[in-house]
């Protein structure tokens, strides 16, 4: 079974290509969907957090915001953070892959914003980027998140560099046109993947 990653810059459009894999059947694993299921109410890793933060769980559940404002504000509160649910998200991610391959998949797709940042590609057979320009990412950010452009231009600016990036993947999507070309260059590119199975 190939073990694809999947990634690209905010607002670029990988959950959009995300959605269109799946809509093939293409078993996709959202690694910020387990980010979130590691530290859901009643988890070990929630009860970890608790432990080392108690201050941002309330009633059983996580307050986000406060936890973020912690561990951004200090690198070594971030890196205790991740010591949490880096590697409850990677024993998850490995029992989904497991489990769509005894199911018999061809492929799956590993999506992760943060793919080539934490070196989550290592491992994988290859990797898609979803990539736009970034003028078309900023007026994105704006409309969807309602950000200024100083606001967005500042979250693009905290990414790793597109052409870093793009020297990393294997295949690259351009979502700078329409949801057509999108899918378009979505099937290319799949079509790349399936014939090096």
């Amino acid at each position: 079974m190939q073990r694809i990653g999947l990634t690209g810059g905010i607002a670029s459009g990988k959950s959009t290509v995300a959605r269109l894999l799946a809509a093939r059947g293409v078993p996709v694993i959202d690694a910020d969907a387990l980010a979130r299921e590691v530290v859901a109410p009643g988890s070990e890793g929630l009860a970890a957090i608790a432990a080392r933060w108690p201050q941002v769980v309330r009633d059983g559940v996580l307050d986000r915001k406060a936890l973020g404002a912690l561990v951004f504000a200090a690198p070594a509160e971030r890196l205790a953070l991740e010591a949490i649910t880096h590697p409850r998200i990677r024993a998850e991610s490995t029992r989904r892959m497991a489990a769509a391959e005894r199911a018999g998949a061809q492929q799956v797709v590993y999506e992760a914003a943060l793919l080539f940042e934490n070196d989550l590609d290592r491992g994988l057979d290859g990797t898609i980027l979803v990539a736009a320009d970034p003028a078309l990412q900023v007026e994105r950010l704006q409309g969807r998140d309602g950000l200024s452009a100083e606001e967005a231009e500042a979250r693009l600016r905290a990414q790793l560099p597109l052409a870093e990036k793009k020297a990393r993947a294997t295949w690259v999507i351009d979502n700078s046109g329409d949801l057509e070309a999108l899918r378009r260059r979505v099937d290319e590119v799949w079509a790349e993947v399936v014939r090096r199975t």
